[in-house]
């Protein structure tokens, strides 16, 4: 049996330190915040949200030094959505919380920006371990690619941008191809660069990022 691992010291914060734990079921957002209780002494707030747009609404109306995200919670569509987020959230500590240890989906989340990827059946240590670092100013929010540091759409050309709006839509590739007379392999082939571009992964996640950029969707 291996011995237990010293107790962590906790530099007191400059600051409180504001958390958003986002995570769909309630149990697990009651047992997160018993972790933090733990860290007691860095944490000014806690704020909660069941979805994706109530996560995004409380980072506008109030920010966060920390994020634990659930990346299967309803309105998260994966590595695109945290991309996103940290665009428009460059200051923001960003941890996916998740039962999914998939390492594509891991490599994928990391280099999207965020800056811990943390399974659901591990330890609270790496929470806390994350939240003495922010307190203590030792960790900081990780970059955002540098790739996407503009307006994600902007990296689209012309035609991409067209594909993405009528995909957004539902049309297929065969559809796509008579608007725009182009033939249905070139029409797949901008569809496949689009959503390599903005690291989506499937039709749902396109749909959700049209609706991001306020594309109307069918």
């Amino acid at each position: 049996m291996s011995s237990p691992r010293p107790p962590m010291i906790f530099r007191p914060p400059q600051a409180p330190l504001r958390i958003l734990l986002a995570d769909d079921h309630g149990i697990v957002r009651e047992g997160l915040k018993m972790m933090l209780a733990h860290a007691q002494a860095t944490i000014g707030a806690v704020d909660e949200a069941a979805t994706g747009e109530q996560a995004l609404a409380l980072l506008a109306a109030h920010g966060a030094d920390l994020l634990v995200l659930d990346l299967g919670m309803p309105g998260v569509s994966g590595s695109g959505w945290v991309r996103a987020l940290r665009v428009r959230h460059p200051a923001l500590y960003i941890m996916v919380l998740t039962a999914n240890t998939d390492e594509r989906t891991r490599a994928a989340v990391l280099e999207a920006g965020a800056d811990a990827f943390v399974a659901k059946t591990g330890s609270s240590q790496p929470l806390l371990a994350a939240i003495a670092a922010l307190a203590s100013g030792v960790a900081r929010p990780r970059a955002a690619p540098a790739a996407y540091m503009q307006t994600p759409d902007e990296t689209l050309t012309r035609r991409e941008q067209q594909v993405l709006a009528m995909a957004a839509l539902g049309a297929t590739a065969a559809q796509i191809a008579q608007d725009l007379h182009i033939s249905p392999f070139t029409a797949r082939k901008h569809r496949e660069n689009l959503m390599r571009k903005l690291g989506l992964h499937s039709t749902a996640e396109l749909v959700a990022y049209a609706v991001r950029l306020g594309l109307p969707t069918g």
